[in-house]
């Protein structure tokens, strides 16, 4: 699955091109009729056979003004680094002579059709995950970083980071697409030697040097960007707003949890953009009959002062997506009854079986699968080996581009 066009799918690839193309006039739609098709897509696999039927259309794709509302329709994809894939006609080596290994992806809309992605193997050997952003899988070792397109392998290295020691990826991200021109690149990474110096790095994309902000008692665990500004939560949840200029900083967002509680009452929670809500979510155990763990979903409300976490009882016409890797993004999307998903419900991805599907609040055990592995883990974790993490390609990110 090297680009749009190039997709690793017998069905994607060998049914679409000759008929649609073989048809004469097809090639020379107009570019707004073709664009008006693109809107009604219903799936990844149905985004890459447009693409991939010919010259005009990929074109149309490649400038239709709107393609990252597809984020917010389509399941994002499921990467399965544990699970490699026969590929004899694919390269073995990217262009810089690296190795790749081939990985299974999965389309929550297609499950049944096969689909797979290549990743470095130092990635699985020498590098730390840190994170994934905007399609790039973003990787680590010492004072290295790597970013990588999962799909097109189209790689960016960043300057070596400002230190003498060994480090430690907390954490990483990034606020753009790597194309644009106000990408920057954000890490969190602690010292390998005492674990006690810890900072947050910035890299403006293309340039030769990180700017510092050092951190005291704490190191950033997540990044998400909300309604225009950046949220970053720390290992003990406390939230802050983070600015890029005139200077790397961190604003400390008072707020307030429910039921009275003086700190945070999950085990290891996660932020998650879902419509106009930023959510905190996590599990909790249940010893009664049925679903033997819970989710629960509490929304900052940002009009009161302090900040107010409110419980977000039934999430409607949404569902959530989620890795074992503290790391991994979360991700929301809206109608997915429109690819055959579940409304409420949480798709979290491991790496012994593909997903398991949780129903959020008081629909968790009328979801419950009882065949589900009773030996999966529900925790979250830092993980030396890549995990399984769900992702949106890169091609989604570049509106008329």
């Amino acid at each position: 699955m090297q680009s749009p066009s190039k997709i690793s799918s017998t069905s994607a690839s060998t049914t679409t091109t000759p008929a649609v193309c073989g048809i004469q006039g097809w090639a020379d739609l107009p570019e707004g009729l073709l664009q008006s098709i693109v809107t009604l897509l219903g799936s990844f696999l149905e985004l890459l056979a447009f693409a991939g039927t010919c010259r005009s259309w990929r074109s149309a794709f490649s400038s239709y003004p709107s393609k990252s509302t597809f984020c917010a329709l389509l399941p994002p994809l499921l990467i399965r680094p544990n699970i490699r894939v026969p590929a004899p006609h694919l390269p073995s080596k990217g262009d810089d002579g690296r190795k790749l290994r081939t990985c299974q992806v999965t389309d929550l809309a297609n499950p049944n059709t096969p689909l797979r992605c290549q990743i470095p193997q130092e990635a699985f050997q020498k590098l730390c995950f840190a994170g994934s952003s905007y399609g790039q899988l973003i990787c680590g070792s010492r004072r290295n970083c790597l970013v990588v397109d999962v799909f097109t392998g189209a790689k960016v290295s960043p300057p070596q980071l400002p230190f003498s020691e060994d480090t430690y990826f907390n954490s990483g991200m990034l606020t753009a697409p790597v194309a644009s021109p106000d990408s920057h690149l954000l890490v969190c990474v602690e010292s390998n030697e005492d674990c006690t110096q810890r900072s947050l790095l910035d890299w403006p994309v293309g340039s030769n040097s990180w700017s510092e902000l050092q951190l005291n008692d704490s190191w950033i665990e997540q990044i998400v960007q909300f309604n225009g500004r950046f949220i970053a939560m720390d290992f003990r949840y406390r939230l802050y707003t983070l600015s890029l200029a005139p200077q790397l900083s961190l604003q400390e967002i008072t707020t307030v949890w429910w039921d009275d509680m003086d700190e945070c009452p999950f085990l290891r929670p996660w932020l998650v953009v879902c419509g106009d809500m930023l959510l905190i979510v996590d599990h909790y155990i249940s010893l009664l009959f049925g679903a033997p763990v819970n989710y629960k979903a509490y929304r900052l409300d940002m009009s009161t002062e302090p900040a107010t976490w409110v419980e977000a009882a039934k999430l409607e016409n949404h569902a959530l997506f989620i890795g074992g890797d503290v790391r991994s993004p979360a991700f929301s999307c809206t109608s997915p009854g429109r690819w055959s998903g579940r409304s409420n419900c949480l798709y979290y991805a491991h790496d012994t079986q593909p997903w398991s599907l949780h129903g959020l609040g008081d629909d968790a055990d009328a979801v419950w699968d009882d065949s589900t592995d009773p030996d999966l883990v529900f925790k979250r974790n830092w993980y030396r080996q890549l995990q399984p993490f769900w992702v949106y390609p890169s091609m989604l990110y570049s509106d008329g581009q």
